[in-house]
């Protein structure tokens, strides 16, 4: 029992090591022959956590056989544009210029419903603002719309907009994060200062607490218990 319960906890590290290796994206940003990857090793993994009988080394041989064609494949799709269009495919045109493409919904095996599912999902509820639909080679679909259809941007409207950088978050759950708090330019003084300042009389008792470019911080108290 206790060894099954280390070889699991082992094999579960090393599917996560794996996986890490693999990259970060998503189940759904996935190309096809990373989710078959994936399925495969989750699968073998399942095998000499099962079977005690079946050497760990042994179990977990397949499973490295895996990550090192997953990498090499990965590798040659990103050296070659011919190689990543014959491994990942290439992204359809599915609507051009507000004209619904039939053939292509119909090589794809993608119906109409799909379509506007999709479409309904990228806030556009009417098919004629459409002006260009792209499946992604992930199963992802990019929508532009009509130019008299899309939102109007501070360069439309000829307006000098500064940049608002990346908030940095300084407090969590009651503990100071240093590294963000040298990277905002403020001091732990200057911070118990405005924490003071909005009623709150420790640090512990922040939940949450931002600063963002402008020097503007942001508090959430923690709820009392």
């Amino acid at each position: 029992m206790l060894i099954g319960i280390v070889r699991t906890i082992i094999l579960y590290l090393i599917i996560v090591l794996v996986l890490r290796v693999m990259g970060k994206r998503q189940i759904g940003q996935l190309q096809p022959f990373e989710l078959v990857i994936i399925l495969m090793i989750s699968e073998l993994a399942v095998i000499p956590s099962q079977d005690s009988g079946i050497p760990l080394i042994a179990g977990l041989f397949p499973v490295i056989m895996l990550l090192l064609l997953g990498l090499a494949i990965s590798e040659l799709a990103l050296k070659s544009e011919k190689a990543r269009g014959i491994i990942c495919g290439t992204p359809t045109i599915l609507i051009n210029k507000g004209q619904i493409m039939e053939d292509q919904l119909r090589k794809l095996r993608y119906n109409l419903s799909d379509l506007l599912e999709q479409l309904r999902a990228k806030n556009m509820f009417n098919i004629a603002d459409v002006d260009y639909a792209i499946l992604e080679t992930n199963g992802q679909l990019s929508v532009i719309p009509k130019s008299d259809k899309r939102p109007a941007t501070p360069h439309d409207l000829k307006l000098q907009i500064a940049g608002d950088g990346m908030p940095l978050a300084l407090i969590m759950d009651g503990e100071i994060q240093k590294k963000n708090l040298e990277k905002s330019g403020v001091d732990i003084i200057w911070l118990e200062k405005e924490i003071k300042k909005a009623n709150i009389s420790n640090i512990k008792q922040v939940f949450f607490a931002s600063i963002d470019s402008q020097q503007k911080l942001y508090i959430q108290k923690k709820n009392a218990k």
